[in-house]
């Protein structure tokens, strides 16, 4: 049975008697045993800025019924090219309290990703909980969800942590000489940055950083960038003491699996720095268009190293040492790497159902219109077939050229 209901929370009710309840209308795209959130802004306005904050309510609902509270937030567009070339926005919300959704961790931020280039919806999702298998301090958490905004049903989205300094997220202390850092962001108003070696670099934390934090972090910064292109890894001054090199090996190799353009030195790349300490790469992050799904003819081969021939990777790697420390990492966890297609078929059966009614929401499975999309389907098995036999060939051709 659809769950019906009309009005507006916004508005005032005539009887203190009737129950709180965001609006749905679910007869064109029904209930698939799925969550489904709704928000409404207020006023209905429209949600168009990445810059700006809009005043919302959010409430859960179930197969016939809210099974949430309604929930204040503020709700703004976020992304970047998905952003600027894509029809179908990601989100980001600011809970005005911490709330825990679907056993997750309680917290005030959270993110809705579109998913828009990636027909299989996938990719992000097994990305993350690759990471978290081989073992990753941190990789985002997510929970599949569909999404009714302003009473307009926008399709299946990946409800996701954001990455932060949290005791449950980026564990490290929050103190103003503890940092954690995104090199590639886009500039917004209010926000950190520095630039080093033609890169831009957003302080994430600390937030309100001071004139002392900002120079201790660009000063670390720099001194990395001059130790990296002196290229001595094992003096007394060894790599160890910079970074952890266990920990960028296994980022790295993700990446490269991935073949994530991204992660060639361009943006979405995270990392912290304890002030005494050493680096550490991650959280990994933004993966819809990995695994050859860029329009660069040069990305969407299964063949290449294009993560090792930029930036720090590439200094990192041209070490002999390093590079057969990496290469080792690779041959033992080659097998577990070659899993993956299996859990994206699990993965793919069980959310079928709700991939369909996005596709009938964006009907994108057939076409190669938008510039992301290079391939078209007849159905869904075939996007997941297509990015299983790519997998296949990828790992084929770096064992083969490793």
């Amino acid at each position: 049975m659809a769950a019906l209901f009309w009005g507006c929370v916004w508005e005032d009710f005539d009887s203190a008697e009737e129950p709180a309840f965001l609006p749905i209308d679910d007869t064109e795209y029904p209930y698939v045993g799925i969550p489904r959130i709704v928000i409404e802004t207020e006023n209905l306005s429209q949600v168009r800025s990445r810059e700006k904050f809009l005043s919302a309510r959010l409430q859960i609902y179930g197969k016939d019924a809210p099974e949430s509270e309604i929930l204040s937030l503020s709700i703004r567009a976020r992304g970047n090219t998905s952003f600027s070339a894509m029809p179908k926005s990601s989100y980001k919300l600011k809970f005005d309290q911490k709330e825990a959704l679907f056993g997750m961790p309680k917290d005030k931020e959270w993110a809705l990703i579109a998913n828009f280039a990636d027909k299989t919806h996938l990719k992000n999702f097994i990305t993350y909980k690759l990471a978290n298998w081989l073992g990753d301090e941190y990789s985002p958490r997510n929970h599949f969800v569909e999404l009714f905004l302003n009473k307009s049903y926008l399709g299946l989205y990946l409800l996701t942590e954001t990455p932060k300094v949290d005791k449950n997220r980026i564990n490290i202390p929050k103190t103003n000489n503890n940092f954690l850092l995104e090199i590639g962001p886009t500039q917004k108003d209010g926000k950190k940055y520095f630039e080093q070696d033609d890169r831009l670099f957003e302080i994430c934390h600390p937030k309100d950083i001071d004139e002392s934090s900002f120079a201790l972090i660009t000063d670390h910064i720099k001194n990395w960038s001059s130790y990296l292109d002196k290229g001595n890894f094992h003096s007394e001054d060894s790599l160890s003491t910079w970074l952890d090199i266990d920990d960028f090996i296994r980022y790295y190799w993700i990446q490269e699996f991935t073949k994530n353009l991204d992660a060639a030195f361009h943006r979405s790349i995270f990392f912290t720095w304890e002030q005494g300490g050493i680096m550490k790469m991650g959280p990994v992050w933004d993966f819809d268009q990995g695994y050859g799904n860029w329009n660069y003819k040069e990305w969407q081969g299964p063949d290449g190293w294009p993560i090792r021939s930029e930036g720090w990777p590439a200094k990192i790697l041209r070490d002999t040492q390093i590079k057969n420390r990496a290469d080792n990492y690779w041959k033992e966890h080659r097998n577990f790497f070659a899993t993956v297609p299996d859990s994206i078929s699990k993965y793919a059966q069980a959310i079928q159902n709700y991939a369909n009614n996005d596709f009938k929401r964006w009907p994108i499975l057939e076409s190669t219109e938008n510039e992301f999309h290079k391939e078209a389907y007849s159905s869904y098995q075939e996007a997941i077939d297509s990015l299983n036999s790519w997998i296949v060939q990828r790992l084929q051709w770096m064992n083969e050229h490793l």
